[in-house]
């Protein structure tokens, strides 16, 4: 093979890249067991002078009911018991592909109340001296459901509050057509006979992620979504956008800055998914971090945003705002609803590379409707854009070829004398004119465009479960028939034939390189079909280009004999 030395670099990185995610996946840190003082403290404790966020103070008392909320993308579950939304359903993103079989199956269910899988959006207001509902509060609510109309483009759903003293609040969410972002509005009344002074704040709280259950060994190593970052995320004008692995809650240097913070926003995220609040621009918050151990023996965490003081005099009325997102990861989506809000699209530090692919990949489904085949299309630009450097690879490594005989006669020359058998190799290549690293060059370009491609198709929500043609219904899934896995293994097989090993190659190197087409075999069985298919057709287009460099080449002689 023409590319020795870059395939077998790009082999060597792929596998240690693979041998480093499982040893995360499997040794790497983990959350820790909180003690018995810091689990208190998750759920009813803020920082610095923030006051207590306790149990329900006052107010309506009874039984909490659950309140369903649908719109065309969004199917939402508030519990009354603290105005908490404790299910979301992604309408529009079925945990499985659609199929003939199953045209309806279930949704992706974000925010969720069971014991494992917890994750809700809770919200209120604490005072240190009067009256306030916080997230154990018990509201009232005038229905059971609510349902967005034909036609209609905005949904009211009011909770409502009140205590003795004459403290009412109503909380509001507004949601919208086609939109995964909710408004929040807690509107306070003040009638009592003395001023209320409190602060408004939203938190999420999720339990780490639950352990995947596989059928076979296939699906566990083939499953990417796994490796994503599962967390919480923030971001403010001061402290910029920063990630918080659960098991770093219990780590002061990794915490939030106890300084209040504007224009900023809080979130969990997955794979795939986000949910976030969004204070108002211009409010100056308080973020902070809580670690809860409940009393089942799940361990939560809570990631919270706590407003201004507000003061309020006897008669008067105030409202905190907020928003939520609750949905998937969509740059176009994220950018305009807060910012940088689409930095939760983990490229990680492949950012740069993934990006422009992304951007790319967009537009050319723009005009096919098809994720794979634009990927087919990328291939075909990355080619059109490198053929010259490509060109210059082959025909270097077409003459280093036809200098195989002269360099086996340098072999029998020297012997084992490698020094001088190098040196003399050097000055052939040079009289020759042969660069023998013109074959790295394309490494500097495949390596990146691998890795990035690699993560927009684990990380890009548009490309979950897209299908190509034929057997291929998810591109960021593995190759459920190992097709494309054996169709790159047949073009590199391809490519060795059409060109032996480059002369000069040591023994044990000639033997790696006749396990390679099966090295990469193995390693793309488990990669996301959508990267096997880029490098298919990279594959062919490189072979066509190399068998027409060689026909060139070898045509050359005879027409200067003519």
């Amino acid at each position: 093979m023409n590319q020795t030395r870059t395939f077998l670099l790009f082999a060597l990185l792929a596998v240690a890249y693979l041998l480093f995610q499982q040893w995360e996946q499997d040794y790497g840190p983990h959350p820790l067991t909180p003690s018995t003082a810091t689990s208190n403290a998750g759920d009813n404790a803020t920082p610095g002078t923030t006051p207590t966020i306790a149990n329900a103070a006052g107010g309506e008392t009874g039984t909490a009911q659950l309140i369903t909320v649908t719109t065309d993308v969004l199917r939402l579950t508030i519990d009354t018991r603290g105005g908490s939304i404790v299910r979301s359903e992604l309408l529009q993103y079925p945990v499985t592909p659609r199929t003939k079989k199953d045209p309806n199956p279930a949704p992706i269910r974000l925010l969720d109340d069971g014991a494992n899988d917890y994750f809700a959006a809770q919200s209120g207001l604490v005072s240190a001296d009067g009256a306030a509902p916080d997230h154990h509060a018990i509201f009232q609510a005038a229905q059971t459901s609510y349902e967005l109309a034909s036609g209609q483009d905005a949904l009211n759903v009011d909770l409502a509050w009140t205590d003795a003293s004459g403290i009412k609040v109503t909380k509001r969410y507004t949601l919208h057509r086609g939109s995964y972002v909710i408004d929040l509005d807690q509107q306070v009344d003040n009638g009592s006979s003395k001023t209320w002074d409190g602060q408004a704040y939203r938190q999420l709280q999720r339990a780490d992620r639950p352990a995947p259950v596989y059928s076979n060994f296939l699906q566990r190593i083939s499953d990417q979504s796994r490796y994503g970052f599962f967390g919480a995320v923030w971001y403010s004008t001061e402290d910029k956008f920063k990630k918080l692995e659960f098991g770093d809650f219990t780590k002061p240097k990794d915490q939030p800055p106890s300084n209040q913070m504007t224009g900023g926003w809080v979130g969990m995220m997955q794979n795939y998914f986000l949910g976030a609040w969004i204070p108002a621009a211009k409010e100056a918050d308080t973020f902070s971090t809580a670690v809860i151990n409940k009393e089942n023996g799940k361990t939560q965490y809570v990631i919270r945003t706590v407003g201004p003081l507000i003061s309020l005099a006897a008669g008067q009325r105030v409202s905190s705002t907020a928003q939520l997102y609750i949905g998937p990861k969509l740059p176009d989506v994220l950018e305009k609803v807060a910012p940088d809000l689409d930095l939760t699209i983990d490229y990680g530090m492949l950012k740069i590379f993934a990006v422009p692919l992304h951007g790319v990949l967009a537009l050319l489904h723009k005009l096919t409707s098809n994720w794979g085949v634009a990927i087919v299309l990328l291939v075909l630009l990355i080619n059109l854009a490198t053929f010259k450097l490509t060109n210059a690879q082959f025909e270097s490594a077409n003459k280093m070829r036809k200098l195989k005989p002269r360099i086996d006669a340098l072999k029998e020359r020297y012997g084992d004398d490698r020094q001088k058998m190098q040196q003399a190799m050097m000055e052939l290549y040079k009289k020759e004119k042969v660069n023998p690293a013109a074959g790295c060059f394309p490494l500097l370009i495949t390596i990146p465009i691998f890795y990035g491609l690699y993560y927009v198709l684990r990380d890009s929500v548009e490309l979950r479960q897209a299908p190509f043609f034929g057997w291929i219904h998810d591109l960021s899934a593995a190759d459920p028939y190992f097709v494309l896995p054996v169709l790159y293994t047949i073009v590199m097989l391809a490519q060795q034939w059409l060109m032996p090993v480059q002369p000069g190659m040591d023994p044990a190197q000639q033997k790696m390189m006749k396990f390679m087409p099966l090295m990469f075999a193995v390693i793309f069985l488990f990669f996301p079909s959508g990267l096997v298919l880029y490098y298919v057709v990279n594959g062919v287009c490189r072979l066509l280009q190399q068998w027409w460099m060689m026909r060139r080449a070898d045509a050359a002689p005879a027409k200067a004999a003519a």
